[in-house]
């Protein structure tokens, strides 16, 4: 599947325009901890915090977090280490807003996820690649609270700069399809498939496209794939649910 958060777990990029601080042994050390153990990561992060560790104890902390699937932690110690960035002019502060984001949306906190979300593009200083994984994320966070209109806005800003990203073209074939558009649907769905096409979502989704288009033959084959690559997960009983509706029409 494709990820639901993806991190840093070494520096936070920054714009080339700014230089960053160089991070300090501690960190290598804490990070290490985040990935290989994070709960033990958590304890030291936290340790390293109150040593004075700054706003990398806090990154720290949000990447050991996540990594244990604690993802409103996770959200709550970018936040922190965003507010400190900012009151330090550090300019990591606007991926760090990000980051939060993220993991709003993996916590399903759509609302607070937009909210720091907003916090990281206000800043002005996202670029390239951040800039487009921001709108992706907002999109997302859209999806979830309903606002389709806002969601394609984001997601057409995300596929300008984020164009190698197969959720973004996930993301935004599904989103033509529930609004009628099957041409721009078939279209972004096949940019996914040649990005990720042993994705069983990107699979399901190809088959959703495929069913509403009238093209059976597509639909089953995709549906079928899904089962192949995901055996026992929701996402191939939804791909034998989809495939149901065939039997039906053939009694």
């Amino acid at each position: 599947m494709l990820p639901i958060l993806i991190l840093a777990l070494q520096t936070v990029p920054v714009q080339e325009a700014t230089a960053a601080p160089k991070e300090p042994p501690r960190f290598t050390q804490c990070m290490d901890l985040a990935t290989t153990d994070p709960a033990k990561g958590v304890v030291d992060a936290g340790q390293w915090r109150t040593e004075g560790g700054g706003v990398l104890a806090r990154q720290c902390l949000g990447v050991a977090y996540a990594n244990g699937g604690k993802w409103a932690a996770a959200a709550g110690a970018f936040e922190d280490a965003a507010r400190e960035a900012e009151t330090a002019k550090d300019p990591r502060a606007p991926q760090y807003w990000a980051s939060a984001g993220n993991a709003w949306i993996a916590a399903q906190q759509p609302a607070k996820a937009r909210a720091a979300i907003d916090a990281a593009l206000a800043t002005g200083a996202l670029a390239g690649l951040d800039l487009g994984e921001a709108h992706l994320d907002r999109a997302r966070a859209m999806v979830a609270l309903g606002d389709m209109e806002a969601a394609r806005s984001d997601i057409d800003r995300a596929l300008t700069y984020a164009d190698k990203d197969p959720l973004a073209w996930l993301l935004s074939a599904t989103l033509a399809r529930r609004a009628g558009d099957l041409p721009r649907a078939a279209h972004d769905i096949t940019e996914a498939l040649r990005r990720s096409g042993d994705d069983p979502s990107v699979q399901l989704e190809a088959g959703n496209i495929a069913a509403a288009s009238g093209n059976e033959a597509d639909a089953r084959t995709a549906w079928a794939r899904v089962i192949e690559l995901a055996p026992g997960t929701g996402l191939a009983s939804a791909a034998r649910k989809a495939l149901e509706q065939f039997s039906a029409t053939e009694k």
